[in-house]
């Protein structure tokens, strides 16, 4: 099948499927999933082989953890502080805990517990924030709550996504390797020290050129080749173009970057959900409900506690808008379908456990509007 053909399925499948999602109340995210299902390879298989389009839609994520560097402004998270890493961190630490040891008493390895723990921990922040939006319920007491743990989450993302390779490395020598550690920070501090030397004085020249679109194609350039360097150096690409949005987030020009970025995150992190839909292996909801129902119910209970307790120990939330906090953010979150790619390919946890949790997420995200 060529490039064209592929491209008309994506396009029909997301333009179908998303804005009845929407219209439903499950998200666009759910409905970019429905449509790779729908379309892959346990679906009706129009589409056989996601991988290779998985690499490359790779890039939404690329991108939006740019625009998440480029929000974070430090006098922003300092008003912030108290919600974001108070009730942020210690939601994400005591979720991770309470699922690594569910996952320990169900007989999975201590190293493999803590990353299901971590990645697990986190909640969807493009679902969530939508559905808040959706029921203006932004500016209320659970609102607020839910904008600084899924901000202190994306921040948490960040360290696992570069923390992830060195533990398939480590895994698979048999040690720490020390001079890949030296390289990788040493690849960070020439990206931070030329980042501010060099991209404010860039952007200047593309913009004095008044011409948009070579000033969007600097930007991309600064977002990929931050990617591409981190890469290089044997690290996940979002590290890269997450620290150069943060760089940039005090510029002058990141409103202007976030509007040319923008469009490009939009579709690519769409085809990454599509891509992962297809990968979602359907056919085990069918094979083994029980399982799959069972490990969501975990996830969604454990999760659902800890966020009732802590938000009442924070005194963020009353009783009623504690419960309505755990039933929006019970749920696994779009970096889940990252991570546990990641994992994959470190061979830190089995394919078959991924097919699962990858699902379970999928399930969560699902009863997350009923909920």
């Amino acid at each position: 099948m060529s490039l064209l053909q592929e491209s008309i399925i994506y396009l029909l499948a997301a333009v179908f499927m998303v804005p009845i999602s929407r219209r439903l109340g499950f998200g666009s995210v759910l409905g970019y999933l429905a449509a790779g299902i729908i379309i892959g390879p346990f679906g009706v298989a129009l589409i056989h082989d996601p991988e290779h389009i998985l690499h490359f839609a790779e890039l939404g994520v690329v991108f939006l953890l740019f625009i998440v560097g480029l929000e974070l402004q430090p006098s922003r998270l300092w008003v912030l502080r108290k919600m974001v890493f108070g009730l942020g961190s210690a939601q994400v630490l005591v979720s991770a805990a309470a699922i690594a040891l569910l996952a320990l008493a169900l007989d999975l390895d201590t190293t493999a517990a803590i990353v299901i723990g971590l990645i697990l921990a986190l909640s969807s922040t493009a679902f969530v924030l939508q559905m808040l939006a959706e029921k203006k319920q932004l500016t209320t007491s659970q609102g607020r709550a839910a904008f600084s743990i899924l901000l202190f989450q994306d921040l948490a993302a960040i360290p696992l996504i570069a923390v992830l390779p060195m533990l398939g490395t480590a895994s698979g020598s048999g040690g720490f390797d020390l001079a890949q550690a030296g390289i990788m920070a040493l690849t960070i501090v020439v990206l931070i020290v030329g980042g501010r030397v060099l991209l404010k004085p860039v952007l200047h020249v593309a913009a004095g050129s008044k011409i948009p679109e070579i000033f969007t194609a600097t930007a991309l350039l600064v977002v990929i080749g931050a990617a591409l360097l981190m890469q290089f150096a044997g690290m996940s690409m979002v590290l890269g173009a997450f620290i150069a949005g943060m760089l940039l987030a005090d510029s002058e020009y990141r409103h202007q970057l976030e509007a040319d970025i923008a469009p490009f995150k939009g579709l690519l992190l769409g085809l990454f959900f599509i891509a992962v839909g297809m990968s979602v292996n359907i056919g085990l909801l069918l094979d083994s409900p029980t399982r799959i129902l069972f490990i969501v119910a975990l996830l969604m209970v454990a999760k659902s506690l800890v966020l009732i307790a802590l938000s009442r120990a924070f005194g963020m939330c009353d009783a009623t808008a504690a419960l309505k906090l755990a039933a929006v953010m019970s749920q696994g979150g779009e970096f889940a379908f990252v991570l546990f790619g990641i994992a994959g390919r470190e061979r830190i946890l089995s394919t078959a456990l991924i097919d699962e949790l990858i699902l379970a997420v999928a399930v969560s995200l699902l009863l997350t509007p009923v909920l």
